[in-house]
Order: structure tokens, then C-alpha cells, then sequence
């Protein structure tokens, strides 16, 4: 009875491997594919970016609206939320395009490589700073009781992120 069991046991483990080998060899086989299963070519992740990038737009564009809405903003402090708005917009691509691409990076030496990531937050706090004097120009404008609005929609905002690393980018950003 014992080889009888020892014969099954080898034959399910001759399967198991030859199902596994089918499998690595199919995976190796498949061509290259999306997120979702989807072989996409570069005009197909162009148009998904750009989707993307305006269902963000779109959705930003909303959320201003609707504190906008909830401020119920006077015509004299429509110049400091048109500011503060302004200043709220992310990083133009330009922006990014001075980044380098992987061999630049590859060829500097680590102390380059270094000093670059510093340059980088430096542009990135100077970007924060003047987000930072357009909030407190339109933050002096608002009454106290637009304050608490404002402060309140502000909470709500961050706690109902997803992390996302680093943490927040502000209050208007999608």
C-alpha cells in the first residue's frame, strides 16, 4: 500500500512541476503588457496620461469651486483668491524638463548627483514660499467667520488623502 501512495505522491508532484513550467514559459512568452492586463503602445499611454491629467484638472477645478462657494467670497477679495488659486497650480512640465534623463545622472559623480537633489528642493521650496505669500495674502482678506471655513476645509482636505510618501502637496492639489 505504501508504493501505491508513493506513486500518487510522485505523479502529483510530476504534474505539479510540469504546470509550473507551462506557466514560467507562458509568462515569458506573454508580450508586454498595461497595468490591467493590456499591451498599450506609447500613443495609447500619451492619451491615458492626458485623461488623466484632465479628469485631475477637472477635479482640482471643482474643488475650488466648491470652496469658493462655501467662502461666499466678496467682489474686493476675488483678486487675493485669483492669486491664491494661481499659485496653487502644480509644476509645469517646462518646470520638470530640466531634469536629466538616467545616463545623465549615471555619468555624475555622487557629490553632483548630490548637489543637484539640493538645487531641486531649493526650486521646490521656493515654489512653497510663494504658495505660502499668496495664502497669507488671501487668508488676511477673509473675515473671521470665512477663516473657520476655510480652516475647516482645509482639515477635511488632508485627512482625506491617501498617503502618498512625502505626504501632501496642498490644499489644491489633486
Amino acid at each position: 500500500m505504501n508504493t501505491i501512495r508513493k506513486n500518487i505522491v510522485i505523479a502529483f508532484t510530476a504534474l505539479g512541476l510540469a504546470g509550473a513550467a507551462i506557466g514560467v514559459q507562458a509568462q515569458t512568452h506573454a508580450p508586454a503588457e498595461g497595468r490591467h492586463g493590456h499591451a498599450l503602445s506609447v500613443e495609447q499611454r500619451q492619451a491615458k496620461m492626458a485623461e488623466f491629467k484632465a479628469k485631475r484638472q477637472a477635479k482640482r477645478a471643482e474643488r475650488q469651486a466648491q470652496l469658493r462657494d462655501a467662502l461666499k467670497l466678496t467682489p474686493a477679495q476675488q483678486p487675493a483668491w485669483d492669486a491664491f488659486v494661481a499659485s496653487m497650480a502644480p509644476a509645469h512640465k517646462g518646470d520638470r524638463a530640466a531634469r536629466p534623463d538616467r545616463a545623465q545622472l549615471a555619468s555624475l559623480s555622487a557629490p553632483q548627483r548630490l548637489q543637484m537633489r539640493i538645487e531641486r528642493q531649493k526650486q521646490r521650496t521656493a515654489r512653497m514660499e510663494a504658495r505660502l505669500s499668496a495664502l497669507n495674502s488671501f487668508y488676511s482678506v477673509l473675515t473671521p467667520e470665512q477663516r473657520k471655513v476655510f480652516d475647516e476645509q482645509a482639515k477635511q482636505r488632508r485627512g482625506g488623502r491617501h498617503h502618498r510618501g512625502h505626504g501632501a502637496h496642498g490644499m489644491m492639489h489633486g
